[in-house]
């Protein structure tokens, strides 16, 4: 397995380009939103999280109804997210955190931040890790983050851009240090594509990869019934 360079790297992110059209994100304007809106899309599918999201503001029209809400109230109405009794107190954290070190429910301060700073605030509010926070930062701030959720670190695996058995926070380092910031963005949102729709768990699609002949691991599929 060769080394990775970003040479190639480019060419994985033009064939992606090609194959998918356009890979730019869903962005949303507010930072706090997203945040809120990446806590819930853990562990569950994006369409999930959102149905989610939408029940959570619709019942709390306000950040404070969220954080004076009964626990159990807040795990109920966001129940179709996946893992909700971990996922409300966690959010209620969250929330207050903000609050009580900004004075107010609101992370726009951040656009004025550096990224090392904003990456800094972001993991140091409960429960949010490296994936999250470069979520946000990417999406929201517009920031050149590489975020890695489980789509990105088994293709990126796979294409032999980490080592093998690598950890997810190691793997945002990697690729980070990897990926050209003007392409971190549009990777991300490629190979998500690439894993949910060929490259998935279990036996992937090799056949129909855009990618097939600069994938080190694709002989050991195309090779299995």
């Amino acid at each position: 397995m060769r080394p990775p360079d970003r040479r190639r790297v480019r060419t994985i992110e033009r064939r992606l380009s090609k194959r998918f059209g356009p890979l730019e994100p869903p962005r949303r304007t507010d930072p706090l939103e997203e945040l809120i809106l990446t806590v819930l899309s853990q562990h569950t599918s994006d369409l999930n999280a959102g149905r989610a999201f939408e029940a959570l503001r619709d019942a709390f029209p306000a950040w404070e109804d969220v954080v004076r809400a009964e626990r159990e109230r807040v795990a109920d109405v966001i129940r179709s997210g996946g893992l909700a009794n971990t996922k409300a107190p966690r959010i209620q954290q969250i929330l207050r955190e903000i609050r009580e070190r900004q004075g107010r429910y609101d992370l726009s301060f951040l656009r004025r931040r550096t990224d090392e700073e904003a990456r800094e605030y972001l993991t140091s509010l409960p429960g949010v890790g490296p994936k999250t926070a470069a979520v946000v930062m990417s999406f929201s701030l517009g920031r050149a983050a590489m975020p890695v959720d489980t789509h990105v670190h088994r293709v990126s695996g796979r294409l032999g851009l980490i080592p093998p058995k690598t950890s997810a926070d190691k793997a945002h380092r990697l690729l980070e240090d990897l990926v050209p910031p003007e392409l971190r963005t549009s990777l991300h949102v490629g190979l998500i594509r690439l894993g949910r729709e060929i490259c998935k768990a279990g036996r992937p699609r090799c056949e129909e990869c855009p990618l097939v002949d600069l994938c080190p691991t694709a002989p050991l599929f195309l090779g299995s019934p």
